[in-house]
């Protein structure tokens, strides 16, 4: 029992280390590519909103357009609970590599059906009920992405390494959505509204289905099983102290300022500046891309930085960041009505949002021993998904309309970072601790 549990904290003992590097460095490449692709085909579709509305929903009322086309997009998050119970089990069951290798093609198919769908002009109300239909898909396969990605490439990290290795993980993710973001702006900048409106909407849709999807498949199929996994032992103990649920609660109170805060202020922030701050679609999409890279280089930092200074002072520096900011940047936003105070602040949101997706998978993962860790995991955070990020766009429209403010988002995002800050208070630092 001792031999096996030195081989889980220490995987790399039992195996020949350029063997194991070979074989650690595959599996990062599956994880990340893997992940880029499905975020590329879930998130595309934040950045086409505007243009999705118009399509899937009757003409004469933009805000119930609106708030239709994200009601879709939260109800793909609704999904990803139902995604992670299921591929969260079968990760734990039969193992990280295999759910990841089922999770994509269903991806992929969710996609072509929602690129193929009628609009509302074709076929009426049933354009938008098969759309929620296509984004429930999405979102059971992006349930089950997660926890089973975010396990895979901690435990394959070095035991001195895992908010680093966690990092691509997020990296990807946000890779993906940059794509999305950059198809997004390519297709609004090159097109005409007509034509976008017509066909162009549907390219990125296509291009991630049929030529994307079958190239993650192919690089996971040819990965391998985490030698974390493979060395638990069915025997051991579920979990330490706690009881899972009450784990999983806490994943779930320190995702929701990320998830938030990632939804609200790169996500939703281009149709905001549009509507609100008088820029036009293009522009704010490209900034927003340019937010979006920014929080993708800073994730690496903030991974490595977490693994020598620990997860819990950078995870609540994130959060009181968000506790204090949000007010003053929508009322400078607002007040100003500047391209480049948009552009600001989307650089500076991404270098915050930067924190909790550079350190969230390591702590997250740290959180669960193996043999639980990609069911509660993948639990806790689809919940707060689901909950507060799918849904934010919407909430910030609704909390636009009942209070006639467009300030109100920034109150919802505080708010996000006040219940997250106390969670960080009751979690204990694990980045110097092996795996459990």
């Amino acid at each position: 029992m001792t031999d096996r549990a030195n081989a889980v904290a220490n995987p790399y003992a039992a195996h020949d280390s350029p063997r194991v590097s070979s074989a650690s460095s595959r599996a990062v490449t599956a994880a990340v590519v893997g992940n880029i692709l499905e975020w590329f085909d879930f998130g595309t579709y934040a950045f086409l909103a505007t243009v999705i509305a118009k399509v899937m929903f009757p003409a004469g009322d933009d805000f119930a357009a609106m708030l239709g086309t994200f009601g879709a997009f939260g109800l793909g998050f609704a999904a990803r609970p139902l995604g992670a119970i299921i591929f969260g089990w079968l990760g734990d069951v039969k193992g990280r590599k295999w759910t990841l290798t089922f999770v994509m093609p269903l991806m992929a198919a969710a996609t072509l059906f929602m690129a193929l769908l009628p609009s509302y002009a074709s076929i009426g109300i049933m354009a938008p009920i098969l759309l929620v239909a296509a984004r429930m898909l999405q979102g059971i396969s992006v349930g089950g992405e997660l926890g089973n990605a975010v396990a895979f490439l901690v435990e394959w990290a070095p035991q001195n390494r895992r908010g680093f290795y966690g990092s691509f993980q997020q990296c990807s993710t946000l890779g993906g959505m940059l794509l999305g973001s950059g198809a997004a702006a390519l297709m609004t900048t090159m097109l005409s509204q007509e034509a976008l409106l017509d066909w162009g909407w549907r390219v990125p849709f296509i291009v991630g289905a049929i030529v994307i999807g079958p190239i993650g498949w192919i690089i996971r199929k040819r990965s391998e099983e985490t030698p974390v996994y493979q060395s638990a032992s069915d025997d051991a103990p579920k979990a330490k102290g706690r009881a899972p649920a009450l784990l999983g609660l806490q994943a779930c109170g320190l995702v929701i300022v990320w998830t938030v805060s990632l939804y609200v202020l790169l996500n939703y922030l281009p149709s905001f500046t549009t509507k609100y701050v008088g820029i036009h679609s293009s522009t704010a999409l490209w900034l927003n891309t340019a937010g979006l890279i920014v929080m993708t280089v800073s994730i690496p930092f903030w991974g490595a930085a977490s693994d020598r200074f620990g997860r819990k002072p950078i995870y609540a520096i994130g959060c009181i960041a968000f506790l204090v900011l949000p007010y003053p940047i929508f009322h400078l936003m607002l007040e100003y009505k500047s391209a480049a105070i948009v552009g600001a602040v989307q650089v500076l949101g991404g270098v915050i949002i930067g924190m909790f997706s550079g350190v969230g998978p390591a702590v997250l993962s740290e959180l669960f021993p193996t043999k639980i860790r990609t069911t509660w995991m993948s639990i806790g955070y689809g919940i707060a998904n689901a909950v507060f990020g799918g849904f934010a766009p919407m909430i910030s429209i609704a909390l636009i309309k009942a209070t006639g403010s467009p300030l109100s988002p920034a109150y919802f995002v505080m708010l996000a970072a006040l219940l997250s800050t106390l969670t960080v208070i009751t979690i204990k630092e694990t980045a110097h601790a092996p795996l459990q």
